[in-house]
């Protein structure tokens, strides 16, 4: 994250004012948010009932001589998704699940670990304590083999208890006092670290602030999205998105606006649907006359995930978006896509920068 004191001229920051202006009208008119902006934690016996009755079940099924199994949401099937643009990707209410079976070669140990996990977030929430991730995956490395593999069993006990991360007292490495940037006229998400590094040596910061800069490195964790949404439900000002012309950066981006499936089940505390599309257009890659040299051939795999994400119920709701992506699919080998370190492209973004806030409306 980058923060910047000083700033350029006073009309471009009266343009992001009446930009954010209009975002807060807009959530005047929704409603607003609710406190805190996502949803309300459970309490630690809310969350201690709900361990028990999953062990109650458990022991009930061995008292029945029959094999227990944890039931859990399906995270990975867009039949249990659905889409609102005020929020994003959230899991249906009648989700279709699977099943963790203890009697089953495949499953046996991920029921053990779940098993495992779910005793320490009883003792943590218990004797009110907190642990991290990394914290959990080193009381047994060596039984959990990866850390990943702690990430997925986590998320799958939230999603299995319905109630989110934090009440499971699993912390995470987000900033509580973020006040210090409380003058921050906008925040912008930039896909890579060498783009973010780049605006850097540029000196953008300085000459854009006051303002935010953050980047999650390709693909976000879960910590650059919540600090991303705390810092648009603590401030309410314009967040834009900077990333790769291409599928995978236009994906990126909506995981940031919209979230993802697998973390549907928690889209309240993670989504910023205010986010507006910056760029990199597609479009931009004929109109800044950007050298072919800097352009990278679509793969199959390119095209796979365009496919993909054309399909994507926030796609489909949104022409421009569509219209953009689009000319990804149209594109042959000799033209490809542009990453955002071309020269010209970097030309690009800071004369885009001084006009953002006018054309955000049609970018949503």
């Amino acid at each position: 994250m980058a923060f910047a004191p000083m700033g350029p001229e006073a009309s471009f920051f009266a343009v992001l004012d009446q930009h954010r202006a209009s975002l807060l009208a807009a959530l005047r008119r929704g409603g607003g948010e609710p406190a805190g902006g996502g949803t309300p934690q459970a309490s630690s016996s809310e969350v201690l009932a709900s361990i028990e009755s999953v062990i109650q079940d458990i022991i009930t099924s061995v008292a029945r001589n029959e094999a227990p199994a944890f039931t859990i949401g399906n995270r990975s099937s867009w039949e249990n998704i659905k889409f609102e643009d005020s929020v994003g990707l959230q899991m249906v209410t009648h989700f279709t699940t699977r099943k963790i079976k203890s009697d089953s070669l495949k499953s046996v140990k991920k029921f053990a670990l779940i098993l495992k996990i779910l005793s320490k977030i009883y003792k943590l929430v218990q004797s009110n304590t907190y642990a991290t991730k990394r914290d959990i995956y080193y009381t047994d490395s060596q039984l959990f083999g990866n850390q990943t593999v702690v990430d997925n069993i986590i998320n799958d006990i939230s999603c299995m208890l319905k109630v989110p991360r934090m009440s499971l007292h699993i912390a995470v490495a987000v900033p509580s006092n973020i006040q210090g940037i409380r003058n921050a006229k906008f925040l912008l998400i930039v896909e890579k670290d060498a783009t973010f590094q780049r605006l850097l040596d540029d000196n953008f910061c300085n000459r854009m602030s006051p303002c935010i800069m953050i980047t999650g490195k390709g693909v976000p964790d879960l910590n650059t999205r919540l600090l991303v949404k705390k810092l648009w439900d603590t401030f309410h000002i314009p967040v834009f998105a900077l990333v790769d012309a291409d599928p995978h950066g236009i994906e990126i981006m909506c995981i940031y606006k919209y979230g993802s499936m697998a973390m549907s089940f928690e889209a309240h505390n993670l989504t910023v649907p205010a986010i507006r599309w910056l760029g990199l257009l597609p479009s931009d890659i004929k109109r800044l006359n950007i050298p072919r040299d800097t352009l990278i051939p679509l793969t199959k795999r390119d095209q796979m995930k365009l496919d993909s994400v054309l399909k994507r119920p926030y796609v489909t709701c949104q022409p421009f978006w569509r219209k953009e992506s689009q000319r990804e699919r149209g594109r042959n080998i000799g033209r490809g896509r542009s990453r955002l370190h071309a020269p010209r492209a970097r030309c690009g973004i800071r004369s885009r920068i001084s006009r953002i806030a006018p054309r955000a409306k049609g970018r949503r």
